[in-house]
């Protein structure tokens, strides 16, 4: 999980720094014709970073689903309570866009609650859902915003890309810090109290002749 993340962050910001560098060969193209080349490789470069990007958020997504299932149903079976939630509801709320913006983050809101988390996990929480939405909604102006064909709408949009990968590695890190402040604390297991019982030493048996109480012993 953590490795999945840390790649994650990685790609992301790596997709971030190559917009960026297409953006000051867009700045420099507009009084210096850039070599054919070079020109092709920065589009190229755009491409395969995306690619990455995608396939290294889809794949972030899905540890993160898998690891929000499991811990749920870890917590409700260690409390003794059912668990509230299908996995299928909870891979829908998690994996549909614009509706897991809402809905994952309250499942993972209830799981710190019911492993009395809520109180110390709050803020990272708060803070991961607020990236979140910032996060979706440059992106998808982002997208909507790819289709220019002007040198100037090109230039826009190869910003918003960059600062699209910034949010969108800033949100995988503060969802890493909440999923580190649940990890500090794992889901207690039913303790086992083993009691070790000394051998009891074995009671001599008596050589001398056995009488009832108050009779003298037996000529």
């Amino acid at each position: 999980m953590r490795t999945a993340l840390f790649v994650n962050v990685l790609v992301l910001g790596i997709a971030a720094l190559v917009y960026a560098v297409r953006y000051v060969l867009l700045i420099i193209n507009r009084n210096t014709l850039l070599n054919s080349m070079v020109a092709g490789a920065a589009v190229w470069l755009g491409i395969v970073a995306s690619v990455a990007a995608i396939a290294a958020v889809f794949t972030s997504i899905m540890v993160l689903v898998r690891w929000l299932i499991a811990r749920r149903a870890a917590a409700f079976k260690h409390h003794g309570l059912p668990e509230r939630r299908s996995v299928r509801q909870l891979v829908a709320g998690c994996l549909l866009p614009l509706v897991n913006l809402l809905w994952a983050p309250v499942y993972v809101i209830e799981l710190a609650m019911i492993e009395d988390h809520y109180t110390r996990l709050r803020r990272p929480i708060v803070v991961w859902w607020i990236a979140w939405v910032v996060s979706n909604a440059v992106s998808i102006f982002a997208i909507l915003t790819s289709f220019a064909t002007d040198a100037q709408g090109i230039a826009n949009n190869t910003l918003l890309m960059v600062l699209a990968y910034v949010l969108a590695a800033a949100t995988v890190a503060a969802v890493g810090r909440v999923f580190e402040g649940f990890e500090r604390k794992p889901v207690e297991r039913p303790a086992h109290r083993w009691v070790v019982v000394p051998d009891r030493p074995a009671v001599a048996a008596s050589t001398g002749p056995v009488e009832m109480e108050g009779r003298e012993p037996a000529a």
